[in-house]
């Protein structure tokens, strides 16, 4: 039996009593004689065998696997957020496992199918930029599989859901912009059929509006990565050059930036910018950049508590619940003037 895991049936064939003898054994059932349960424990112990953790969960009708799908694994928030996830499901007893869909529709589908059929206990999910339906979700809520959405919501299926205040820090980003001296404020936006591309393109609005600044729509450019940055930014600084830019995140702040220092410009004094996230690109930019800190491990420990509260709630209990994580401005280098 050397190479290959025992079995339940390995152990009965070398004691001579049937399978269902050894399992009441190694459950120490009453029925069971004290010398069996030694001969059956001896031998377990002697070829270290483990009960088949597969075979357990189809009894039982529980894998105690988690299923988390996000839109990238190398993205420093959603790595936080995956990091945030992991350590309150080891804690409650749960394993996890990821999938990106890669920004891809077809790919979502395709993940999200793939934990269905290996019968995860429920789903962590931030929908991908081209997400516009939702029937794969839906039809994992009528296997009885319950799902939690983070940062990037479904507001088709009500459900627990963990956001960022996407429009208040937005809010905050661009006020400080307009303190500091800056009229017209760019905004590289994020796609709006996703609830945080709208939320924080509200908050720019609304920070406009209170510092009595017209809202321009030329100055509101989609253009939410670091490639799309590097092919966009030339364009808006010769046809409508701002003095500040509020990005939809960091990774599309530090691609205008080197755009804005290859022509020469300096920031933030011909330029300020601000990004979302505070992920490591923005502390090693130079200058640093302005950022709204997202805690994402935060965001994923309470991700995680609300599925494990999701699992211990009677179905005619059930209050879909939503936590709204507060953001904080974190002001360096490129945007003080």
């Amino acid at each position: 039996m050397r190479g290959t895991q025992i079995t339940i049936k390995d152990i009965a064939k070398e004691l001579g009593i049937s399978p269902s003898t050894v399992s009441r054994a190694l459950k120490d059932h009453p029925d069971i004689s004290t010398k069996t349960k030694k001969a059956v424990q001896e031998l377990a112990k002697k070829y270290r065998y483990k009960p088949n953790a597969v075979a357990l969960s189809l009894l039982q009708s529980k894998t105690n696997v988690i299923g988390v799908v996000i839109p990238e694994i190398v993205h420093f928030f959603f790595s936080s957020v995956i990091s945030g996830i992991e350590d309150v499901a080891f804690e409650a007893g749960y394993n996890v496992m990821i999938c990106q869909s890669n920004e891809s529709f077809d790919r979502e589908v395709a993940s999200v199918q793939a934990m269905a059929s290996s019968r995860v206990d429920g789903l962590l999910i931030s929908i991908s930029k081209e997400t516009v339906k939702h029937k794969h979700l839906k039809n994992l809520e009528d296997l009885g599989i319950p799902i939690v959405f983070f940062d990037r919501v479904c507001e088709e299926i009500q459900t627990h859901s963990v956001v960022i205040d996407d429009e208040a820090g937005a809010f905050k980003a661009v006020s400080h912009l307009c303190e500091t001296g800056n009229q017209r404020i760019a905004h590289l936006s994020g796609p709006q059929n996703l609830l945080i591309g709208k939320n924080r393109l509200n908050g720019y609005k609304k920070a406009l509006a209170k510092f009595d600044l017209p809202y321009d729509e030329s100055l509101v450019v989609f253009c939410d990565t670091y490639e799309k940055a590097l092919l966009e930014t030339p364009k808006l600084l010769s046809e409508n050059k701002p003095d500040a830019i509020f990005a939809v995140n960091d990774e599309t702040a530090a691609g205008a930036l080197k755009v804005i220092k290859q022509q020469g410009l300096r920031v933030p004094e011909d330029i300020a910018i601000i990004g979302f996230t505070n992920g490591r690109i923005s502390t090693i930019s130079d200058p640093q950049l302005s950022t709204v800190e997202q805690h994402g491990y935060e965001m994923g420990r309470e991700a995680m508590q609300l599925l494990i509260k999701r699992f211990s709630t009677k179905f005619e209990d059930y209050t879909p619940e939503t936590k709204v994580i507060t953001s904080s401005l974190i002001v360096r280098d490129s945007s003080t003037k």
